[in-house]
């Protein structure tokens, strides 16, 4: 076999192997497309790994507003859920972003801009699968947010490119001095070959850690190019800006593919791979390119940010057109307005057939009602709703009309083990927050609190409850609160709505309808529940007794 059919075949098999590859794309393209278009109007199938969102925080924690919704917030109303459940995102510009959306609600009717374009993506199904496709081309940046990345990067130590080309001064030198003296040439090109090769394997070790940083930022100024043809009006400010912020970061990308080959020094036996690899070892291109990228990014951090938030915002849009059409109508955009939350058919967006509520208060509910009646998702439903109204223009009513608000809770607490805390201590503190809150500059306080002062004794949590709640209402907060303690109602009626929740124990079931009611509950189900769960009916029997004796009598019997 002569030289030229070797090259021959291994041209060939070059060719289909980009052909196959080409033909993979195509192909992956094509199931996201239909993918993208059997999903449509459902929820998101997607399934999260433990610890999986953990990176999208990174845009929130560099961006924080003035408000946001704390943590002690966050986790009470399980919003990690409420996110999954809204996340058709596909790229991590796209996740970062519409989480940092739900974290920041927004305290300004600003949102003609967003519901604008939002609009787009729900009316025009080519337009939106086409810029899903570019999203998902731009895709994920692993395990951390692309600012943890950049902040690596901030803390690296980058040499300068002067050594790199004083070697490769020093390698033409000796291959000019080949032509004179070859032997003395020639072993100082080799002495100088092998000491660029010992370097370049000492210097790629500390910069591999951060080309997964250049790879990403690679593909979303790529993405910004494939935006280009982009001509909905809506878009055109945004399309102009990114065409902007990327062309000043044009040089970044120029000859990037020298440091961001697919294959690295792991080659997989493609011959153009193999030689580049050699020639990346004794001319330390790819390092050289590393630097230049470096000091440009560095400079350029501003606009690259910019690049982030407008395509992050873009496809965050657009998960809101999906999350709005997967509810097949049963949302509403919000109307800030008036003085106190007044929403029709309210529903939960985790719960599947969800019962729709109604709630109109322009002070604080106070909430009563039997054990597992609905008392709590209520009080979340609301809380929910008005985050997603002031965060993606978005309520899941009928109709939702209040002002804005700065949102708080105090639910699902816990004692603190680690900090020697007790239950009652975790939530006086929280408790506190709220109160704290309420004095200072801003939009009025939202809160919602579950079983106040649950962890104490009833005469002092009934006493303490009241002033609390009572001091709430003075400073102009608006406060859902549930209770098992009907003597609230009595002594906040003044200053609260009273509404509860019921449920029929008939034998040995125990039924809700899950709607709310004007006024106090009038029935107690907790000693009930203890039978249809078979406990001993004459366990059963002496504490309803009891029970019915105090109400009766005002003391408790002994026996």
């Amino acid at each position: 076999m002569d030289l030229y059919t070797i090259l021959g075949v291994i041209l060939a098999v070059i060719v289909a192997a980009f052909l196959l590859g080409l033909r993979d794309r195509q192909n992956a393209r094509k199931r996201l497309t239909e993918k993208l278009n059997n999903n449509y109007g459902k929820a998101p199938e997607r399934e999260y790994k433990e610890g999986e969102l953990s990176h999208i925080t990174g845009y929130f924690k560099k961006h924080t507003e003035s408000f946001y919704i704390d943590d002690i917030t966050w986790n009470d109303l399980d919003m990690d859920s409420v996110y999954k459940r809204m996340n058709y995102c596909l790229s991590a510009a796209g996740e970062e972003y519409l989480y940092y959306m739900l974290r920041c609600p927004e305290m300004e009717d600003d949102f003609a801009f967003f519901e604008e374009q939002v609009q787009v993506f729900l009316k025009n199904r080519d337009f939106r699968l086409r810029m899903q496709l570019i999203y998902a081309d731009i895709g994920k940046s692993s395990k951390y947010s692309i600012y943890d990345y950049l902040d690596f990067l901030d803390s690296a130590r980058i040499s300068t490119n002067a050594r790199h080309f004083v070697m490769l001064l020093l390698m033409a030198l000796s291959v000019l001095l080949c032509f004179f003296n070859f032997a003395l040439g020639f072993v100082a090109l080799i002495v100088l070959m092998l000491a660029q090769i010992v370097m370049y394997f000492q210097i790629k070790a500390q910069i591999d850690p951060y080309l997964v940083t250049y790879g990403y930022i690679m593909r979303v100024i790529k993405g910004v190019g494939s935006f280009s043809g982009v001509r909905e009006a809506a878009f055109a400010k945004d399309m102009e800006e990114l065409k902007k912020a990327a062309s000043e970061l044009g040089s970044f990308k120029a000859g990037a593919d020298i440091i961001l080959s697919p294959t690295g020094m792991n080659s997989s036996g493609n011959p153009v791979d193999l030689v580049m690899d050699y020639v990346r070892m004794v001319t330390h291109i790819d390092i050289i390119k590393f630097n230049q990228m470096y000091r440009q990014i560095m400079q350029k951090k501003d606009r690259l940010d910019d690049i982030l938030r407008i395509t992050g915002r873009i496809e965050a849009e657009i998960s809101v057109a999906c999350f709005r059409a997967s509810f097949d109508g049963r949302y509403s955009l919000p109307e800030f307005t008036g003085s106190g939350y007044d929403a029709k058919e309210l529903i939960h967006p985790l719960i599947e057939s969800a019962v729709p509520n109604d709630i109109t208060t322009k002070r604080g509910v106070l909430l009563t009602g039997s054990n597992a009646s609905g008392k709590s998702t209520f009080l979340k439903t609301c809380a929910i709703n008005a985050c997603l109204s002031q965060s993606i223009h978005t309520s899941l009513s009928s109709s939702y009309r209040a002002p804005f608000y700065r949102v708080y809770s105090s639910m699902a607490l816990r004692d603190d083990i680690f900090m020697g805390e007790s239950y009652y201590m975790v939530e006086i503190k929280s408790i506190k927050r709220i109160l704290d809150a309420a004095g200072e500059e801003g939009r009025r306080v939202l809160c919602f609190v579950d079983e106040v002062l649950r962890g104490t004794n009833t005469v002092e949590r009934i006493a303490a409850s009241t002033e609390i709640l009572r001091e709430l209402s003075a400073r102009n907060v608006t406060c859902f609160a549930a209770t098992h303690d009907i003597e609230l109602t009595a002594l906040l009626d003044d200053c609260f709505d009273v509404c509860h929740f019921e449920g029929d124990i008939s034998g040995d079931d125990v039924k809700f309808d899950y709607r709310i009611r004007i006024g106090a509950a009038t029935t107690r189900n907790a000693i009930k529940l203890l039978g249809v769960l078979g406990y001993d009916l004459r366990v059963v029997e002496k504490a309803q007794k009891k029970a019915d004796a105090f109400t009766r009598e005002g003391k408790w019997e002994k026996t």
